[in-house]
């Protein structure tokens, strides 16, 4: 019997942090680039994209992906040529010379922000952002979390088969809309039935979500640094940003 065992590399600064670690590293990569004005966007956001080249792996692996770049000029062009007066030419275009530092500076924005999303999301497990959140007083969110990861499965294979069944019958060829509809309403309908049998089946055994134990959170020796420059960063940025 063999077994398929998977390497997760993970970088010394990264495995030093814990969950409230990677928490406050977005959470200063979000006040670094959203209470920052102007060019100061620009600075700031290298500074972003530098601290999460030293931490994480491949940062910049998943923004390349073609729907991202297509998110980001769907936001960035119509700036450039709809906002203010078109005062500038390049190539025999007129646009707004205006209009291009906003959409740089969204541009920016939209970057950093979905780096930072996509390393929380890859470094803090699920687990353990639902055991804090429990501790937040929201109880029953780690059995909820549960139920969802349990679903995802029965989830992707009730829908293959259900599209695989309605391509076979004809049912995306004349009435593609109609075929659609039932295709979403059956998936709908087996994750209900799914998600049914193991609420029954947790009543069955008294689960209670307020009397249950919240997920452990993963804890390193930096969280604590991380916090401090999290909150000195952010009230340097609003003293500087009212003044």
């Amino acid at each position: 019997m063999r077994a398929d065992i998977t390497l997760t590399y993970r970088r010394p600064s990264q495995a030093s942090l814990g969950t409230y670690g990677h928490l406050a590293i977005f959470g200063w990569v979000l006040g670094m680039i959203m209470l920052t004005s102007g060019y100061v966007v620009i600075v700031a956001g290298v500074l972003c994209l530098s601290v999460s080249a030293l931490i994480y792996p491949n940062p910049f692996r998943r923004i390349l992906r073609w729907r991202w770049l297509i998110w980001m000029l769907l936001l960035v062009v119509p700036t450039i040529f709809f906002l203010g007066e078109h005062d500038s030419v390049f190539a025999g275009v007129t646009y707004s010379s205006e209009g291009l530092t906003v959409g740089l500076q969204i541009a920016v924005r939209f970057i950093v922000l979905i780096i930072g999303l996509q390393n929380l999301t890859r470094a803090v497990d699920i687990s353990s952002m639902a055991g804090l959140l429990e501790r937040f007083g929201l109880h029953g969110l780690g059995f909820a979390v549960g139920v969802a990861l349990n679903l995802l499965p029965a989830l992707e294979t009730s829908a293959v088969q259900a599209w695989y069944t309605l391509k076979m019958r004809g049912g995306l060829r004349r009435q593609r809309w109609r075929g659609c509809q039932l295709l979403v309403i059956t998936i709908i309908t087996n994750a209900l039935k799914r998600a049914e049998e193991v609420s029954l089946a947790a009543e069955m055994r008294a689960f209670s979500p307020e009397k249950s134990r919240p997920f452990p959170i993963e804890q390193g020796p930096l969280d604590r640094a991380s916090i401090g420059l999290m909150i000195l960063t952010c009230i340097v940025l609003a003293l500087v940003h009212l003044l």
